[in-house]
């Protein structure tokens, strides 16, 4: 079974890469984007074949290492 985690920056936490793509792209002549948020995509492949089992596992993982709850969001998805 794969899962695949998205990890982005709450609301109200400063983005600096975010804001650096908005700027390039604004440079580039791309008008009209007020704001960017950029995130990591983390897919992981599991053994474990029961999805309520893979998705508690993965929640867990995501508490203690794939994500800073302090400062990120995350949603797991089982593909």
């Amino acid at each position: 079974m794969k899962a695949r985690v998205h990890v982005m920056l709450k609301d109200g936490v400063l983005d600096p890469q975010g804001e650096a793509v908005r700027h390039a792209l604004g440079t580039l002549g791309f008008e009209g984007v007020e704001g960017v948020r950029q995130g990591k995509v983390i897919e992981l492949d599991l053994a474990e074949s029961d999805a309520g089992k893979a998705k508690e596992a993965v929640t867990e993982m995501c508490e203690k290492l794939l994500a800073n709850t302090v400062i990120e969001s995350y949603s797991v998805e089982l593909v």
